[in-house]
């Protein structure tokens, strides 16, 4: 007997309503169909496979790759009423005894486990003998080999379509380019399956970037901005050493903030990362292993202080933000420095020629994006097939559009510069030499006898070191990043000191005070000024603790919001709420109705 999907969307997650696709994948679904989905991250996934799970009759096994991320699931899940559990190493004996016990008596409706456990012969035999609704394999660009957080591991699940042919296999993904999805339909044996696209678009969430120049001074003026001391969020460094200094002077700021990489001892790990999703407003300063596994709706903003290696990481890191719908901030500082080094790294790579030349091109679309002129998510989404009909007027180049000026003369001084001191110097000497400065090395080197001494006077410093990370962007200078940074110029300065090529410079403007006045207009992510939902946001978190489960697995600060808007009388009009299910409306119905009621 199948349920009705509408009804177990109502009764058991709380909605009157699917999404846009979500209908149409999950009736695909329970004909008995396999396929794969890209859809943002928030943009209702789960729901995608949680649904015809509760309709089907049998076993589904959701393929997770986190421990933490299936455990957090797992909680919302049983908040909600649902009979669902974690395999994964962390168990013990008997927890694992347990769960196997459900899976032989049919009372679990979603097995979440990883691929390493999944394909144990122990597990494989055991689902061979259980009646199976469906297999969803959730991060599903972890299979391709072109995805941003390849998992070798994920390549062994190809067994799924040979040894369980007959039960309908979905994929997931909120990030994938064209290669990334034919190589996981390829590697999945979904080559005849469909391809739902549901748009990658997340219009809630305001992109910048600029030019990192005064790193701290630019996230402290970030983070004052967006942070209303509610929501957490993500700063996320090039280096596990810069997780842990970030972390140390956020600290002495008075943040709550964490360190998160690879290198950490696992247990350490899985503390903070429980820390991160059981924490009001806690900072996490983390590498990209930080990348997955983060089900924390109100992530509020997200920073990078270093050039990600490609579209594809920055919209998945960047989407962590913001996944209640409600507005979130994304902040991307970057240097010459970083262009320079992803390029080389790619150069001196042990990968094929062809896989360089797609990294490269890949690198080169990042770089363009955080050079941008015009529309910042316009070009970014082009990256994943999408185009926008206009300007999203939900970034930066939107809300201020940048100064351009000639600077063909000044990037001609520039490279004439580089090459009369005999491309041995960084821009810092460079600048000095340029503007006049008879420092004690400009002297040293009579660098002070050359041409170029002083001729660039009339610019400031600040637009000197613009010009140059636009060149090393453009192509034409190098850093030597295996040396002391030194640059030099390639043959694509040649034409630019001919004049044969004019080059139009954006102005840059680097913010460390308060927002422009356009921008302080932009809506808070909730009304800060409702005692209700502030009320019920301290129950929540009380709640939470005494269970010891994070705190939106209980409500999402959306569906807060919306109860402290419409103020229910009664446990029915409780039930008309967004994200209250008959579960929870009978679990909480009377407490959150007393906290309303004592006002």
């Amino acid at each position: 007997m199948i349920a009705e999907p509408e009804q177990i969307l109502r009764q058991v997650f709380g909605y009157a309503a699917f999404r846009p696709q979500q209908a149409e994948i999950v009736a695909h679904v329970i004909a008995g169909r396999s396929g794969l989905v890209l859809m943002p991250t928030g943009g209702g996934k789960s729901l995608c496979f949680q649904v015809p799970a509760l309709c089907m009759p049998g076993l589904a096994v959701v393929v997770s790759p986190l421990i933490a991320l299936m455990e957090d699931q797992v909680a919302a899940l049983r908040q909600q009423g649902v009979a669902a559990a974690a395999l994964h190493s962390d168990l013990d004996d008997d927890a694992r005894r347990d769960i196997r016990r459900d899976m032989a008596a049919g009372t679990l409706k979603l097995l979440y486990v990883s691929p390493e456990r999944l394909l144990m012969d122990g597990t494989l035999d055991g689902l061979d003998r259980r009646e199976l609704a469906l297999f969803a394999i959730d991060e599903a660009h972890c299979v391709s080999q072109w995805g941003h957080h390849f998992r070798p591991e994920y390549r062994g699940l190809r067994v799924l379509a040979e040894r369980f042919a007959h039960v309908p296999r979905l994929a997931l993904t909120a990030t994938a380019d064209a290669r990334t999805v034919d190589d996981i339909r390829d590697q999945l044996s979904l080559q005849d399956a469909p391809v739902f696209r549901g748009g990658f678009d997340r219009p809630n969430i305001f992109i910048r970037a600029a030019p990192r120049e005064q790193e701290r001074a630019q996230l402290r003026s970030f983070i004052t901005r967006v942070s209303d001391g509610r929501g957490a969020g993500i700063v996320y460094c090039g280096s596990r050493a810069k997780t842990e200094s970030t972390a140390e002077w956020m600290r002495k700021d008075g943040l709550d903030a964490l360190h998160f990489h690879a290198g950490m001892d696992g247990a350490d790990k899985r503390a903070h990362h429980r820390r991160f999703a059981r924490g009001d407003a806690v900072v996490m300063c983390a590498t990209i292993a930080f990348g997955m596994g983060i089900d924390r709706p109100d992530v509020r903003w997200v920073a990078h202080t270093d050039l990600p290696k490609s579209p594809e990481s920055w919209y998945q890191e960047i989407g962590r933000a913001g996944r209640d719908g409600l507005p979130a901030e994304a902040l991307l500082l970057y240097g010459a420095g970083d262009i320079a080094l992803a390029r080389h790294r790619i150069a001196e790579s042990p990968a094929s020629d062809e896989q360089k030349r797609i990294e490269r091109q890949r690198l080169e679309a990042m770089v363009a994006i955080a050079e941008a002129a015009t529309c910042r998510r316009r070009i970014l989404l082009r990256c994943f097939g999408d185009d926008l009909e206009q300007d999203c007027g939900q970034c930066d180049v939107c809300a201020q559009p940048p100064r351009l000026w000639d600077g063909t003369v000044a990037a001609q001084k520039l490279i004439s510069a580089v090459l009369r001191t005999g491309q041995r110097f960084g821009v810092a000497h460079l600048i000095d030499v340029l503007r006049g400065r008879l420092t004690d090395k400009v002297a040293q080197f009579g660098h002070d006898k050359l041409p170029t001494f002083g001729v660039g006077k009339d610019i400031s410093e600040p637009t000197w070191r613009g010009v140059a990370r636009q060149l090393v962007a453009h192509g034409a200078l190098d850093v030597a990043v295996e040396n002391h940074g030194e640059l030099l110029p390639t043959e694509a300065a040649r034409p630019i000191l001919r004049g044969a090529t004019p080059l139009m410079l954006r102005a840059d403007v680097i913010e460390t005070g308060p927002a422009p006045a356009r921008e302080r207009e932009r809506a808070p992510a909730v009304s800060s000024d409702n005692p209700a939902f502030d009320a019920l946001r301290e129950w929540r978190k009380s709640e939470a603790k005494s269970q010891g489960v994070p705190a939106y697995v209980i409500f999402h600060d959306r569906t807060l919001a919306e109860i402290a808007e419409r103020m229910p009388a009664d446990l029915d009009d409780l039930g008309e709420v967004p994200g209250v299910g008959a579960s929870k409306r009978e679990r909480y119905g009377a407490a959150v109705l007393e906290v309303l009621a004592r006002g």
